[in-house]
């Protein structure tokens, strides 16, 4: 803090005293300066010479450790001192100051600094300062000073360490009384910013892997614009870099024109296990008392305890959603299965009656008893393949599902899905067109013949269930671009679609669109999940596409060529 004065200092100093010539460690002294010392980051002494070394009152031999020990000679804002020290350290670049310094036989001077760092060798830190300085004829006295400083009487020191606790434990009580992160945050905040009248005090929570924090938390005066919810890079912030690297909190002058005041800001981590999970910044106007010890403490503790509720409320919201999600995923496996019970029992239930017709002599003649064998042998292969979906999708979960991959001519697959699918169609009056690549040559896939035909069967076979008119299109395209390629085959339909919003649930398991949908078209609702695990597992990919209800849909999968055609 700088004080400005222009008549003279005033005799404190003998004009005969005679300069000494050696350095605490009695080498010779080749800076012709005043004073001149050594310190490292925290402000230590390393080194010491002052011409005037008597008015310390101490032992030169030992000076250095008098000077460490009892704080006899020491900046009276230490704190706005060692921050000009951290940032000359971090940045490398010397600075002039101007500080008062109390003194036991003079009380307090002002001196003219300069500090510069002593750069140690290549990729080292910087950790030491060398300081020049003189004392300057500011005549001020130290009632005027206390004055000019605002330095606290011990009363005061004493009243505001009590309001700062009385503070400390309200932000407490607050803090333990709700896990909501938003609630904390804004209830610190506001109680930091009212309490300590500050001018603007902010939150931001921290994520080690992220170089950027977001302010989510923020108070300030009326004439201030509000940050919240901007970023802040912590690379261009030094005070922000060191509190998260020291969890200590960190004072910072911030400089600004003549028309405004000056201001500090006080940064600190929130942490729990010795881990930083936010950042609190707290700015208030340079004219009010030097933050004490004691005080730097207290925002450590508050620091603690925010970052302790932070810990726990998010472990909670983790823990909440968890639940939340298991609750879900049970509910589904309960729909699913009341589902599945009924697609096992519609055809099961087929079966038994028409057999129990045909053994208990209720046929007409053998034409209509073999029509009753027929519908039973439909429903029991309905059956198989709803059991079969049933165990394909236990083998995914338990992740037993082995493929077999050889060469696939894809020709001669696209042949049995027509023939298994096209009497579908046109029972429903449906066009059914499939589109193989224009060349001559044989188009050979690396996959599971039974899988792909599987795949296809079921992705044709939803396409004909949900169409009720137009008709469906399959094609295949070869993509070259990488060796030996793939190819990419599309169910086109023009059915009833899927809405846009619901689309994102076709691919979870015991998941459905609508179970309305369900019970009216019938299915477990697997058909989708099984397909993306088998096409997965051969090396291809599967995608749904639909513009909304009523709009078609359009599901396409990929499978890597076996060798690349000769394209004629």
């Amino acid at each position: 803090m700088t004080i400005t004065a222009n008549t003279q200092l005033p005799n404190l100093i003998p004009q005969n005293l005679e300069s000494t010539t050696h350095s605490t460690n009695g080498s010779s002294t080749t800076l012709e300066a005043e004073l001149v010392y050594t310190q490292d980051g925290s402000g230590r002494y390393l080194t010491f010479y002052w011409q005037h070394s008597e008015y310390l009152a101490c032992d030169t031999q030992r000076i250095v450790d008098v000077l460490n020990e009892n704080d006899s000679f020491a900046p009276v804002d230490k704190v706005v001192y060692l921050e000009h020290l951290h940032r000359i350290l971090s940045s490398s670049v010397p600075e002039r100051v101007k500080c008062w310094f109390k003194c036991p036989n003079i009380e307090l001077l002002e001196l003219e600094l300069t500090i510069t760092p002593i750069l140690p060798r290549v990729g080292q830190p910087t950790t030491t300062v060398l300081v020049i300085g003189r004392l300057l004829p500011s005549k001020i006295s130290p009632p005027e000073v206390n004055q000019a400083l605002k330095l606290p009487t011990a009363l005061e020191l004493a009243l505001r360490l009590q309001q700062h606790q009385k503070l400390l434990n309200r932000i407490t009580r607050n803090i333990r009384r709700t896990l909501d992160l938003d609630i904390i945050w804004q209830q610190t905040v506001d109680s930091l910013g009212k309490t300590l009248q500050l001018e603007r005090c902010i939150i931001c929570p921290y994520e080690p892997s992220n170089t950027k924090v977001r302010v989510i938390a923020e108070y300030h005066q009326p004439e201030q614009i509000s940050i919240l919810g901007s970023e802040i890079d912590i690379s261009s912030e030094p005070a922000f870099a060191e509190a998260l690297a020291t969890l200590e909190p960190v004072v910072m002058a911030v400089p600004c024109n003549h028309q405004s005041p000056q201001y500090k800001v006080l940064v600190v981590a929130t942490c729990y296990k010795d881990k930083a999970n936010g950042l609190a910044a707290l700015t208030f106007v340079n004219q009010c008392y030097p933050l004490t010890q004691a005080e730097l403490e207290l925002a450590k503790e508050v620091a603690d305890q925010l970052g302790t509720a932070i810990a726990h409320a998010t472990l909670y919201k983790e823990l909440e959603e968890s639940r939340q999600k298991a609750e879900e995923a049970s509910r589904l496996k309960s729909e699913f299965l009341a589902n599945v019970s009924h697609e096992i029992r519609t055809p099961l239930n087929g079966m038994i009656g028409f057999l129990k017709l045909i053994l208990e002599g209720m046929t007409d003649d053998p034409e209509e008893q073999h029509e009753f064998i027929s519908e039973a042998h439909q429903l029991s292969l309905h059956l198989l393949n709803i059991l079969n979906d049933i165990l394909d999708i236990a083998k995914i979960e338990a992740g037993k599902m082995e493929l077999d991959c050889s060469p696939v001519n894809l020709k001669e697959l696209f042949n049995d899905v027509e023939s298994f699918t096209r009497p579908q169609a046109e029972m429903k009056n449906l066009s059914f067109q499939m589109e193989m690549p224009a060349i001559s040559d044989e188009i050979i896939v690396q996959g599971n013949y039974k899988r792909l035909l599987q795949v296809m069967l079921n992705l044709v076979g939803n396409a004909i269930k949900f169409t009720h008119e137009g008709g469906i299109t399959i094609s295949a395209d070869l993509m070259l671009k990488k060796h030996p390629g793939i190819v990419k085959v599309r169910v086109v339909d023009t059915g009833i679609g899927v809405s846009l919003d619901k689309q994102d649930k076709l691919f979870q398991l015991f998941s459905q669109v609508d179970g309305s949908r369900t019970r009216h078209y019938g299915g477990t609702g697997l058909g989708l999940t099984i397909s993306q695990k088998l096409i997965e597992a051969m090396g291809g990919e599967v995608h749904f596409y639909s513009l909304g209800e009523e709009l078609g849909s359009t599901v396409t999968f990929t499978v890597p060529l076996y060798q690349q055609p000769l394209m004629v």
